[in-house]
């Protein structure tokens, strides 16, 4: 989501320089209300009380959990079990993620994207051409990227979001997130090492 990263000017770091207990987040986050929230006591928003943080949280989310979804059935077409083992649980955790997000954000009134953002188009076309090992390359590495992204993505939301139930949906959906970042990492390393193997074993040309 090269469109969140340009927006806050974050980098990618890796997860481990990233992640929080979500334990420890504020949530309500006093700090960052909006300056028309209204209060259900004093430092405490009332429900459904979103800040700019919310707003651009829930819409690049819904964004990146789409094309999660979208690459994950693309990448059925993969001859290696890892990696459709892999996009197989993408579609499943991220469609349950998205519905729920969805209707979050009908909750607070949030307009979401519908359809693949200019990126995700681009990196779908570009997959779309490739197959074997280039196609499971390209998917894992996209994979690792983007769930790096999404990482900052949710830490920014527990520490600068202002809805709770919003700040809830990211301290809870990290851990996963994590988990497909790490997931990805191996697949990749299992691909390196099939890759040197094979080229370690291809007879010589005389």
């Amino acid at each position: 989501m090269r469109v969140f990263a340009t927006a806050l000017g974050l980098a990618v770091f890796p997860a481990s320089a990233l992640s929080v207990s979500p334990l420890l987040a504020q949530i309500g986050n006093p700090a960052g209300m909006a300056p028309d929230t209204q209060m259900k006591a004093p430092g405490q928003p009332a429900p459904h009380q979103t800040n700019y943080q919310d707003r651009l949280f829930t819409q690049l989310a819904a964004a990146g959990g789409a094309a999660e979804v979208e690459f994950g059935k693309l990448a059925k077409k993969s001859g290696n079990s890892a990696v459709t083992a892999f996009a197989g649980r993408m579609v499943d955790d991220h469609s349950a993620a998205n519905a729920r997000l969805k209707s979050l954000a009908e909750t607070n009134k949030i307009p979401l994207p519908e359809g693949l953002d200019e990126e995700h188009e681009r990196k779908r076309t570009e997959l779309e051409k490739l197959d074997g090992a280039k196609f499971d390359l390209a998917y894992i590495s996209g994979q690792i990227t983007d769930h790096q992204k999404t990482v900052q993505l949710l830490e920014w939301e527990i520490g600068s979001g202002q809805d709770a139930d919003l700040q809830h949906f990211a301290s809870e959906t990290l851990p996963t997130v994590l988990e497909h970042l790490q997931l990805a990492r191996d697949i990749k390393a299992d691909l390196a090492s099939q890759a040197i193997a094979g080229a370690t074993s291809a007879p010589t040309k005389k």
